[in-house]
């Protein structure tokens, strides 16, 4: 501009001028052929990606017109648009949550001294105004161009903040691309990691760096993609199968949750009746303790319309966890699966559970445990593993918990099972059995093999006299005997289930647990 043409310039011209660059900013991104390589790829766009997370018209941008600050060295000349993070906040059906979206076309979306800033001021905003703050992962990591040499000695500040909103507000962090290094502890302590199939991968060093440190070829889908991670590693909590997938389930998700931890989630009308009859469950759940069968089709039963948002689905799969609701009200489900080592808990099934307890807990979610377990796995492989360690992070979570509790012994609860599922000891609000339950510290033919060694060995007909215990022994674990001495609250008619949970989560809205002071608890590792 000549000198002297500013004072031409009228405030319209200025604006317009303004909203131009904006505009190409918005537009042009990383360049054409860079937006081109990411739809090649099955990508949306960072951008794409925020219009269809928001309701739309709601998106307000800030630090549209950020840039590197760099004048030599690597950088220079260099074009740098919103220095490669889309941050701003918006509305997800009405609610406000704020967002950082690391844009791919922008120098591989690697996070840049000024996008961070960026970043820190979405942060810092989320948490004073107390709403969601959501990561859209599609990055190279740290930006080596600025970030190597001695200036690194202030970057972490990230991780830190991560860990100081923990259990404040919600944090999301799908992983829509790559996420290396410091965009892989990102999703590390964030509350809920989708991933996209094909497309998406973390690990703290790719590649490249992999081959270098250690001498081992591998892919990045070998070494950190969707599968690894949602199936093997179990830091991811859902694999998608495409970008449009992965908004659509942040979006599910979130519309269960508060948007801090001092606010209630919300509830939301349903067609669903509360007093609906769940008959099919007769059907479900075979008499017999040895038979599989699908915990699945208990929870569609029973939830509003079959709705089930299940988290780490393929991960850990003796153990089902995620979120529903029960004549409107939000839910989070802990449930036995049969159908994977009976239903039998092991190191994994410990973690996942303790950690969606946790997550249910800090954000006053109401929790229901469904109960079909022979307890935890025992023998020198799970000893060796940490079973003892594991299995007392589940004990802790779940009495830790204060959140309106409630059990339902669908078929079996023997040995610590029943503890760590919420048995009687462990505060529920509501712990029913169905007929033919049983409570017990091991079921019938383990106590008789057990006790009756010697006498079964001496019989006359060994194994007819074990059946017999068996018969015998059976009786004395009757979930009608612990409704009896008022050590659970009811022996219920399955079909009612559903009704009787309805009321529970009605009635328990309020619920408030004092409990002594402290600094906080020293959860087992």
């Amino acid at each position: 501009m000549a000198i002297g043409e500013q004072d031409q310039l009228t405030m319209n011209d200025l604006v317009n001028r303004l909203e131009e660059k904006k505009r190409r900013i918005r537009e042009e991104m990383g360049g054409e052929e860079a937006i081109e390589k990411q739809h090649q790829l099955g990508k949306l766009t960072a951008r794409e990606r925020i219009a269809l997370l928001f309701d739309p018209g709601t998106f307000e941008e800030m630090g549209v017109l950020a840039h590197h600050q760099q004048t030599v060295g690597d950088m220079a000349g260099k074009k740098t648009p919103a220095d490669g993070v889309i941050t701003g906040y918006g509305k997800i059906d009405g609610r406000l949550s704020c967002v950082a979206a690391y844009d791919f076309t922008v120098m591989a979306g690697s996070m840049g001294q000024v996008g961070e800033k960026k970043v820190a001021r979405m942060r810092e905003w989320a948490l004073k105004n107390r709403v969601p703050i959501i990561w859209l992962i599609d990055s190279a990591g740290a930006r080596i161009q600025e970030a190597a040499g001695s200036w690194f000695a202030e970057t972490g500040d990230v991780f830190f903040e991560e860990v100081m909103m923990s259990g404040v507000i919600p944090q999301i962090c799908a992983m829509m691309g790559p996420g290396a290094a410091g965009t892989a502890y990102i999703p590390a302590l964030a509350d809920f990691v989708p991933m996209v199939k094909g497309t998406s991968f973390m690990a703290l060093g790719g590649p490249p760096l992999v081959k270098a440190a250690i001498g081992e070829d591998i892919t990045e889908e070998e070494l950190g993609g969707s599968k690894i991670h949602c199936e093997v590693s179990g830091v991811g909590d859902l694999e998608v199968e495409d970008d449009a997938a992965c908004i659509a389930a942040i979006r599910e998700y979130i519309s269960h949750f508060p948007l801090n931890n001092l606010e209630l989630p919300p509830i939301v009308q349903t067609d669903d009746p509360v007093d609906r009859r769940c008959e099919k469950l007769y059907q479900v759940v075979p008499m017999q303790m040895s038979r599989a069968y699908d915990m699945h089709k208990v929870i569609h039963e029973i939830v509003d319309n079959g709705r089930f948002f299940e988290l780490k689905p393929k991960w850990a799969r003796n153990m089902i966890t995620g979120l529903a609701r029960i004549g409107g009200y939000p839910v989070g489900i802990v449930a036995s699966q049969p159908m994977w080592l009976g239903g039998a808990i092991d190191v994994n099934a410990s973690d996942k559970a303790a950690r969606f307890i946790n997550l249910c807990d800090a954000f006053n979610i109401p929790l229901l445990y469904l109960v079909d377990t022979p307890a935890f796995l025992i023998g020198s492989s799970v000893e060796k593993q940490g079973i003892i360690r594991h299995g007392a992070k589940f004990l802790h979570a779940t009495a830790n918990a204060t959140v309106p509790k409630f059990t339902v012994v669908v078929r079996k609860a023997f040995g610590a099972g029943y503890y760590v599922m919420n048995g009687r000891a462990f505060d529920p609000d509501l712990i029913v059995a169905w007929p033919g339950a049983q409570i017990s510290l091991m079921g019938a033919e383990g106590a008789v093999n057990i006790i009756f060694r010697k006498e079964i060995g001496k019989a006359e007909n060994p194994e007819a006299r074990r059946q017999e215990l068996v018969d015998e022994y059976r009786k004395r674990i009757s979930p009608e005997i612990a409704a009896g001495a008022g050590l659970i609250d009811d022996v219920i008619d399955p079909a009612d289930t559903r009704r009787i949970l309805a009321s529970a989560l009605e009635r328990t809205r309020g619920k408030k647990v004092e409990r002594p002071w402290k600094k906080h608890g020293v959860v087992p590792v």
